[in-house]
């Protein structure tokens, strides 16, 4: 072997190992601009006092409302998604039930087949309130214990609808 004709690897290997580098600082960075998109500090502090400023406006209406209120004090908070083909249905059952003296979260869209009946998933010791939910949707609605795999709505009882 001639020292002089062959030629060094040494500066490829190094600049296919800063390369390699690199492309792992990127992806990681992409991954973690990925996982915290949309988080807003200041915007979800606004929605948080929103929330809080409607909570004490619709309670003060409810206790100024007749008996029609149907909502319980141990009922949590509702999340409507809407699981059915109707546009704006979420919408229009977070009206009925804030009408009907229920705290409710902001209405949203729930993409599965598995749902074909409007259903009230409830927690340990809160069947009763998702019973009164069934009662205000005019009791045509399911209600079943929370499946372990339903994670959306971790602090409220989901409402899925699909039909009026």
């Amino acid at each position: 072997m001639n020292a002089d004709h062959e030629p060094s690897r040494l500066p490829l290997r190094a600049g296919a190992m800063m390369l390699l580098a690199v492309a792992i600082v990127f992806l990681g960075l992409g991954w973690h601009s990925a996982a915290t998109s949309g988080d807003d500090p200041e915007q979800e502090l606004e929605a948080a006092q929103s929330q809080a400023t409607s909570a004490t406006t619709q309670s003060s209406a409810s206790a100024a409302a007749s008996s029609s209120a149907t909502a319980s004090a141990d009922t949590p908070q509702l999340c409507v998604f809407n699981a059915g083909s109707i546009s704006g249905l979420a919408a229009d059952i977070t009206e009925s039930l804030q009408a009907a003296g229920f705290q409710t979260d902001e209405p949203g869209n729930l993409s599965t087949a598995s749902i074909t009946e409007n259903t009230i998933f409830y927690d340990t010791g809160q069947q009763s309130a998702a019973e009164e939910v069934a009662d205000a949707l005019g009791g045509d609605a399911s209600v079943d214990p929370r499946p372990s795999s339903f994670t959306q709505c971790p602090d409220g009882m989901p409402v899925i609808v699909v039909t009026r």
